[in-house]
């Protein structure tokens, strides 16, 4: 069962993976920098994959630690997306696709290092009072919520379409 459990939230995590890679794939030059809700869309792409990377961790601390943010501390500065303001930074559609395909590995390591134990255990993060499971499940949600925004604003804006993925990675 627990090699059930880690292949389904690995296959969801990469289906919402691709979702926002298709979105970010398909967003016009021009839109890059456009609104989406309350940011642009490159920092609604950013802000989507920092929080997956963040909640795939184990506490704030060691996110801050891990070796692509240290190889990377000039985008990631002063960890805005931590702090209670708007975000003002932009980022770079490659970089950003850089960071997807880190997401996407780091995706397999943790989930694939998981145990019963862990699973079960209560996340560490603040406000978060839930299991370790749980956590990966509200990240999968958390990237789907904002990889639809991201499609409902390529549909209206630009009238491109994006494609349901169901299960597993796939190029949009």
């Amino acid at each position: 069962m627990l090699q059930t459990l880690k292949d389904l939230t690995t296959n969801q995590f990469e289906a919402a993976l691709s979702t926002l890679n298709a979105c970010i794939d398909k967003c016009p030059e021009a839109a890059w920098n456009g609104p989406v809700v309350n940011l642009k869309f490159c920092q609604a792409a950013f802000h989507t994959l920092f929080y997956a990377d963040y909640y795939l961790g184990e506490t704030d601390e060691d996110f801050r630690r891990e070796a692509f943010h240290r190889d990377n501390a000039h985008v990631f500065r002063d960890y805005e997306e931590l702090e209670p303001r708007p975000p003002v930074h932009v980022y770079e559609r490659a970089w950003i696709k850089t960071y997807l395909q880190y997401c996407r590995k780091r995706c397999h390591e943790v989930v694939n290092a998981e145990t019963a134990e862990s699973l079960a255990a209560k996340t560490k993060f603040p406000r978060k009072d839930f299991s370790r499971a749980e956590l990966h499940v509200y990240n999968i949600r958390h990237l789907q919520h904002h990889s639809a925004q991201l499609s409902m604003r390529l549909r209206l804006d630009s009238q491109v379409d994006v494609p349901w993925f169901r299960s597993g990675w796939q190029e949009g």
